[in-house]
């Protein structure tokens, strides 16, 4: 693949945007003159409104623009297609950034599509068995074959981050799940479920639920979330998509594609997304938004907390917001640090670098959102037990908070 025609759908009819060229070994993009005229701005840090050929000024997403990169899956996701490809006799050093693209197709987050789609997938099947699939992805992790790769690439779309998922149809008035890759059928809405990796504590599930209730408490912008559970009684964490207004998307980018940020290697500081967040909205609200996520992932211990956790959503007028927040949970990392810092600080942040961050956006009364923040964290065990925690597990993450 040499050439891609970039589209975006955000209801209805999907628009041409521009497209994708490769020549040799380098990417480059130029817009369609009818998208310019429209005036929407795709990714307003790096990606220019011209008609001119642009060329990245970063290589860390394998040569293509951050918004872009945003669509291709990693972690799970990409291994997943790996998988699919080798299964089918395919080498992968055979394969460029532009063929991952059109793999994704339609089905990539957000609301831009990559043509020709080589990936033909079907409609829509019922009963979704929960526990077959996290038994098909461990042994996909275990590095060992499965007969249903296929099917969990249909599932999986364009996922991200660590975690086996998949994405499904739920309707919340029957309780029933349908995977789908097309259209919704009537009733159902687009939803993610995960799946425990290897190393996964059992109740990884219950534990997203409940800080999903306190990030809720803490004033967090949230998508509504729930328990799955397969016929073994073993349950699954799963929350509705926040690109998806039932068949009509959002245009979805990350902090990390927005900023040019690897976020493997991130030297990224809550300053940078308050700047961000700011540019995009232009409301001052925006800098107590992600305020209010730092003081939460601080006090909550989730350090997990990197560029590609962040994002932002833009609809067909061409608005931007904050997305609401995603894959909050209880996570150490290896050397103890957060993977974004507060005010510089990254190895144990609190409130002194939340007030000089604050101090820094000139954000009035911060102690406010701070103190919102350590009253919902105290409430941790309430929340738990709420969400069917196991109580070892309650006393193990109440005693590494910070309230």
């Amino acid at each position: 693949m040499e050439r891609i025609l970039v589209k975006i759908r955000f209801t209805g009819a999907p628009i041409e945007v521009g497209e994708i060229v490769l020549h040799e070994r380098k990417v480059f993009f130029r817009y369609k003159d009818d998208f310019l005229a429209r005036e929407l701005s795709l990714s307003p840090l790096y990606l220019q409104q011209t008609i001119d050929i642009q060329r990245p000024e970063t290589e860390i997403f394998d040569g293509l623009f951050g918004v872009f990169s945003d669509s291709l899956p990693d972690g799970w996701g990409r291994l997943i297609m790996d998988r699919a490809l080798t299964g089918q006799g395919i080498s992968l050093a055979n394969i460029n950034v532009l063929d991952r693209l059109a793999l994704v197709g339609e089905n990539g987050p957000g609301a831009l599509s990559y043509h020709p789609v080589r990936n033909e997938v079907a409609g829509e099947t019922d009963n979704i068995d929960l526990d077959a699939i996290v038994l098909a992805a461990n042994r996909v992790l275990a590095g060992k074959s499965s007969d249903v790769v296929e099917e969990l690439v249909r599932l999986g779309g364009s996922s991200g981050g660590a975690r086996p998922k998949i994405i499904a149809g739920y309707n919340p008035s029957t309780d029933q799940l349908m995977s789908t890759a097309n259209a919704l059928s009537e009733g159902y809405e687009y939803w993610i479920i995960k799946f425990p990796a290897t190393l996964d504590p059992e109740d990884i599930a219950s534990t997203e639920l409940a800080y999903q209730k306190m990030a809720l408490a803490a004033g967090l912008e949230m998508q509504p979330s729930r328990l799955f559970t397969g016929q073994s009684g073993q349950t699954y964490f799963g929350t509705k998509r926040f690109d998806r207004q039932g068949n009509d998307r959002l245009h979805l980018h990350s902090a990390a594609g927005l900023m040019n940020d690897n976020f493997r290697l991130t030297n990224m500081d809550y300053g940078h997304v308050m700047d961000a967040a700011f540019r995009l909205e232009q409301d001052r609200t925006a800098y107590e938004k992600v305020l209010r996520l730092a003081a939460f992932n601080v006090f909550a211990h989730n350090r997990d907390d990197h560029s590609k956790n962040i994002s932002f959503l833009m609809d067909a007028l061409g608005n931007w917001r904050l997305a609401p927040a995603y894959d909050l949970t209880f996570s150490q990392s290896s050397h103890g640090y957060h993977s974004m810092t507060v005010g510089g600080e990254s190895k144990k942040p609190g409130q002194t670098e939340l007030l000089g961050l604050a101090k820094s956006f000139a954000i009035k009364k911060p102690e406010r959102i701070i103190d919102e923040v350590r009253e919902a964290v105290n409430r941790w065990p309430e929340f738990a037990q709420a969400s069917s925690v196991p109580q070892d597990s309650i006393s193990r993450i109440n005693r590494d908070l910070n309230p």
